[in-house]
């Protein structure tokens, strides 16, 4: 595999996973997009805001290539874990704007720069910080927010799977997937005396 097929291969992953986040935002409401839905406050809308803030942080101003666009939440003064829950004055569409001009400014960062180019993360322990080093992290990155998504929208609104084109769910059957709950529950008691 050369450089550019490699290059190719990370990138096509991390569309992948940015096309599953957009995916589990898709069709809620107002109200589901920002309610917290765990103890810690994790909603939808916080999760794709956070996903832009990482796109716009390892693909702009490790390289040296800053987006333009402000990310005010970022300031030391900013409000408790702020880049993770929107303001009642940014709305879903200005969230979902953003992340798409993060993802687009981190595939013009992607297409500008080799695998081997150099950058800087100031909070990370080593140096020799690399485009595929990066492009490896936010594969990851992404991959673990959109389960977070996965679990937060089956708990909304029981939608699962992983994509309109690829739902990688085995039944759609509501009975089978209760039955088999049940049974779950069943043998987690059961582990638990």
């Amino acid at each position: 595999m050369t450089g550019s097929d490699a290059k190719a291969a990370l990138q096509q992953y991390v569309r992948e996973g940015r096309e599953a986040v957009l995916w589990k935002v898709e069709g809620l409401s107002e109200y589901d997009l920002r309610r917290p839905m765990t103890p810690t406050g994790t909603n939808a809308l916080g999760v794709v805001k956070h996903l832009a803030t990482m796109e716009l942080g390892y693909f702009g101003d490790v390289f040296g290539r800053p987006s333009g666009i402000p990310t005010p939440w970022m300031r030391p003064d900013a409000e408790f874990n702020a880049d993770l829950w929107a303001t009642a004055d940014e709305s879903s569409e200005w969230v979902l704007d953003l992340y798409r001009r993060a993802c687009a400014h981190a595939d013009s960062t992607i297409d500008a720069l080799e695998l081997d180019s150099l950058g800087s993360v100031p909070w990370w322990p080593t140096g020799g910080i690399t485009l595929h080093r990066i492009l490896v992290h936010m594969i990851q990155e992404t991959g673990r927010h959109a389960g977070h998504l996965d679990i937060v929208r089956e708990l909304i609104d029981g939608a699962v799977g992983r994509g309109p084109r690829n739902d990688n769910m085995t039944t759609d059957d509501q009975a089978r997937w209760r039955e088999h709950r049940e049974s779950l529950e069943r043998i987690a008691r059961e582990a638990g005396r």
